[in-house]
């Protein structure tokens, strides 16, 4: 078949390529555009990937020492139930405290024999300055501990060393 290119044809032809170009040109552009827009949202992924895994890892922190925090606040909470426990009983059981005494006349007061031993080095007075509580009177000592308690029975405080009056048989 044999086609005769007339100059209307050939005009119409050469008016479809420069539109075709328009068209290749603007599709180029077009997909310009889209590679740029892919790029920046590539770039804004990666960034929003990294402060993902930055805020995991605080996170991640901020768990362990909440987790630590946590187990000081059961651990102090144990120890003051400990505390508490033994404060009511030593209410209970009337344990004692313990009178200082230096030469015999009273000097303070402590919760145990440790705590006397501890104020007496605060003050300097070494180790073997205490004596063993012997049959000489209290005045001959220099520092002697007397353990006492509080005693309903007498509505009162009594020397451990001494047995409560409570079953006493005709004590006034």
């Amino acid at each position: 078949m044999i086609r005769i290119v007339t100059r209307a044809r050939l005009t119409q032809l050469e008016d479809d390529a420069r539109a075709a170009a328009e068209q290749a040109r603007e599709a180029g552009e077009a997909v310009g555009r889209h590679v740029r827009e892919l790029h920046a949202t590539t770039d804004r992924a990666e960034r929003a990937d990294a402060a993902a895994s930055e805020v995991g890892a605080l996170l991640s922190r901020a768990l362990e020492e909440l987790a630590a925090a946590q187990q000081e606040l059961l651990l102090k909470d144990i120890e003051i139930r400990r505390l508490r426990e033994e404060v009511e009983g030593a209410r209970r059981e009337g344990r004692w405290l313990v009178l200082l005494l230096q030469r015999g006349e009273p000097h303070s007061i402590h919760r145990s024999q440790g705590d006397a031993h501890a104020y007496v080095a605060t003050l300097g007075i070494p180790v073997h300055a205490w004596e063993p509580s012997d049959e000489r009177p209290a005045a001959e000592v220099l520092w002697r501990l007397v353990p006492f308690t509080r005693d309903e029975a007498v509505n009162g405080f009594r020397s451990v060393s001494v047995p409560s009056p409570t079953g006493w048989e005709g004590a006034a």
